[in-house]
């Protein structure tokens, strides 16, 4: 019932983007033609933050097989490019897959896709973000609690006492990103009234030489010795504010936060040039947005597999899964990420970095 419905409410225009852009999607599934059984699109944001193709994805891709041996999930990268991503999204209704699982690059700008998604009769879940429109399921971590770490780590490093006379400059995401939304909210909730926000920079697409560029804005006016801090939203934000802080030889590097965990990032807080991370176990994101997508494409309740409950734009309660961040310094990578086979002592501790890496007790 729901195909017949979905091949009537598709259009002449939705089928043209589907052949025009069937040369650059890239399958990433068994069998991406789909066969008999359910299809699953994977829509990513962009090739900038590492996680997304090293991590969500093949974990994702797992996870769907394992629950559902006759699915198959076709993937697509946006590039940061969001009409390329409202274009990947007509393409996969065209082509009639069973559900979408988007990350968006911009939640506002891919309502009107995700709207036509419910039309077809095509359940979207959203992944990480969420986005506007009438989603069927979301999975995500408490964006608010990310900054609250990254808030309270700032002020940890920075010497609790002595807050109030220190200056930060904050490097916040993508404002088109709800996540970026609440990360800032959550980190503000903390820093208020503690720090002196010297300078403040919204990143568009997240893009790290954005950040680089932004924080050299920041010494230029601040004053290479009085930045006492650096909130960075994420990993890829922070290693463009701590190249500009470098190349303008401020030294010590104040405390840098992060996000997501990535090696590079890792690899900085071995060697001190990065103060945290946050930890986001993307296993439990990808196992939950896996669960999600295989009950909708089977037309199954989503609360079977989603324990809690979100608002969406439209006002419609939503069944989700909501999972708990972590904060990540020097002192516990062993017992979090390493426990969790993220990365291996091996892969940290490269040959630049073993005096670093016996220092803090990982090898």
């Amino acid at each position: 019932m729901r195909a017949c419905l979905r091949n009537t409410v598709l259009v002449t225009a939705a089928l043209s983007t589907a052949i025009a852009l069937a040369a650059c999607e890239s399958g990433a599934g068994s069998d991406p033609d789909g066969g008999d059984g359910p299809r699953i699109a994977l829509l990513l944001p962009d090739a900038t933050t590492a996680r997304w193709e090293t991590q969500d994805r093949p974990l994702l891709e797992k996870e769907v097989e394992k629950l559902c041996g006759d699915c198959s999930v076709e993937h697509v990268n946006a590039k940061g490019d969001v009409r390329l991503q409202q274009e990947q999204m007509h393409s996969m209704i065209a082509k009639g897959v069973d559900a979408i699982v988007l990350v968006a690059v911009d939640a506002r700008s891919l309502g009107a896709a995700v709207r036509r998604a419910n039309e077809a009769g095509v359940p979207v879940i959203a992944y990480d973000r969420l986005a506007e429109g009438p989603i069927s399921g979301y999975v995500s971590f408490d964006g608010e609690e990310v900054g609250r770490l990254q808030g309270k780590a700032l002020l940890k490093a920075m010497g609790d006492d002595d807050v109030p006379d220190g200056q930060i400059v904050m490097m916040n995401g993508d404002p088109s990103d709800p996540n970026a939304v609440l990360f800032k909210k959550g980190a503000l909730s903390v820093l208020t009234g503690r720090v002196k926000i010297g300078k403040e920079f919204d990143t568009l697409q997240w893009r790290a030489e954005t950040a680089n560029m932004n924080m050299s804005a920041a010494i230029s006016a601040l004053g290479v010795g009085n930045i006492h801090g650096v909130y960075a939203a994420n990993d890829g934000l922070a290693a463009g504010s701590i190249s500009a802080l470098r190349a303008n030889k401020v030294d010590p590097l104040p405390p840098v936060t992060g996000q997501d965990a990535e090696l590079g990032a890792v690899q900085r807080l071995v060697n001190g040039h990065q103060y945290m991370t946050v930890y986001k176990p993307f296993a439990p994101e990808a196992s939950g947005g896996a669960a999600m997508a295989v009950a909708a494409a089977r037309g199954e309740n989503l609360a079977r597999v989603a324990p809690d409950k979100v608002e969406t734009s439209t006002g419609k309660t939503v069944p989700a899964r909501m999972l708990t961040p972590v904060s990540v310094t020097v002192d516990n990578i062993k017992s979090t990420l390493v426990k969790d086979g993220v990365y291996t002592i091996r892969q940290i501790c490269t040959p630049r970095l073993v005096a670093a890496c016996d220092k803090a007790g990982l090898t």
